[in-house]
């Protein structure tokens, strides 16, 4: 749902433009440097980057799912590593708050996300807890009207410049399963959190990854988000059901942009006297990109607009998030193959585009996590209609 056309063709246009004329030509030292300039992450908070999804009463622009869909395929279109800077903030790390926290979790807390005067970030995988997210090893045991916190999460973006960790952790008996995982607001400098050095990333560089260290980490119950201890679990899922529709458009932008990119490349390399795009093979590798593209533009704004309109998007979100990473991988190998031997040397977009898209195959579940998750509902859904 677009509320108002005309104010957000302004927003996507502002964004479009940031993105290009600040964000662009930075690509390639960003990647050699590891780390994006706090200069830019500033200019980031002034244009409003770090709320886009957060309510507007707590200062954020409030976009709807298909608002915020859009605005995800425009920032992914550069380097994704600049969208992983604010994209916490604007959703997996502050959703647990928005759909779930209380008022006063809101009210301390989302006006200092959504400014990007706070970075957050969402700690829930564990070495034994990937896939299984219900696997956790952190425990969280009560002392009076405080919880003790011990555990290690890893992977976690953002964990090493966070400054608001949503850690869950088991409080209840059970040692396995979705009972008695509760959500934990921790702010750094609490004693015990620790964030090590982050490790060398495949790609993404510039968006930290690193360890959450938990020892014995002291939390008043105040902490619990949503204040009701062993719902962390259900809080997980809001979160991430949302933010695999957001990571559907952050896999289609920059396969938009290598599709540009293929084109661009076919019509202007020259081999045997002629352009290769005059050759079909290459032709059929931009002609297929190009249509996967917008089926899965397709299916992510359809996705969207049933969830802003309160349909259930629990099947169709893994269906987005699937087909969209599967599909930007493949669109990026082919990218590497259009610029040949240029496409595997350092220092260029298809090189580095097929690294950096790589990973959106694994987090926000694996490809083969969703495949089981859509067989396992549409199985369900066929007995039901039996």
């Amino acid at each position: 749902m677009i509320r108002d056309p005309d104010a957000f063709a302004r927003l996507l246009t502002d964004v479009r433009e940031f993105v290009r004329n600040e964000c662009l030509p930075l690509e390639e030292q960003i990647d050699i440097d590891d780390q994006i300039p706090e200069a830019l992450v500033q200019r980031m908070r002034e244009v409003g980057l770090f709320g886009h999804s957060i309510p507007e009463a707590y200062g954020g622009a409030g976009l709807t799912s298909e608002e915020l869909s859009l605005v995800n395929m425009e920032v992914s279109q550069v380097a994704t590593t600049f969208r992983a800077r604010f994209g916490g903030n604007t959703g997996i790390a502050s959703e647990s708050l928005v759909v779930d926290g209380t008022p006063a979790q809101k009210d301390k807390y989302l006006p200092q996300l959504a400014s990007g005067r706070v970075t957050g970030c969402f700690a829930l995988t564990e070495p034994q807890a990937g896939s299984d997210a219900t696997a956790l090893d952190t425990v969280a045991v009560r002392d009076g009207d405080h919880f003790v916190i011990t555990g290690r999460k890893c992977f976690i973006t953002n964990a090493p410049l966070a400054d608001l960790f949503t850690v869950f952790a088991r409080t209840g008996d059970q040692r396995r399963g979705a009972n008695g995982i509760t959500a934990f607001l921790v702010e750094r400098g609490t004693p015990g959190l620790s964030t090590p050095p982050p490790p060398r990333k495949m790609g993404q560089h510039g968006s930290p990854v690193g360890e959450v260290v938990l020892d014995k980490v002291r939390v008043h119950e105040s902490a619990i988000v949503g204040g009701l201890e062993g719902q962390g679990f259900r809080t997980a899922m809001r979160a991430l059901n949302k933010q695999r529709i957001n990571l559907a458009g952050l896999c289609i932008g920059p396969a938009i942009r290598l599709v540009q990119e293929m084109a661009q490349r076919a019509s202007t390399r020259q081999q045997g006297g002629q352009a290769i795009g005059e050759h079909q093979l290459v032709q059929q590798m931009i002609a297929e990109s190009n249509t996967e593209v917008h089926a899965a533009r397709a299916l992510l704004l359809e996705t969207a607009r049933k969830r802003d309109a309160g349909g259930d998007v629990t099947m169709e979100a893994s269906m987005c998030k699937l087909f969209a990473s599967e599909m930007c991988g493949r669109v990026a190998d082919r990218a590497v193959q259009v610029f040949g031997g240029a496409g595997y040397m350092a220092g260029n977009v298809a090189e580095r585009f097929y690294r950096d898209v790589r990973v959106f195959r694994i987090y926000e579940g694996t490809t083969q996590i969703h495949l089981s998750n859509i067989a396992k509902r549409t199985l369900a859904a066929a007995a039901v209609n039996t």
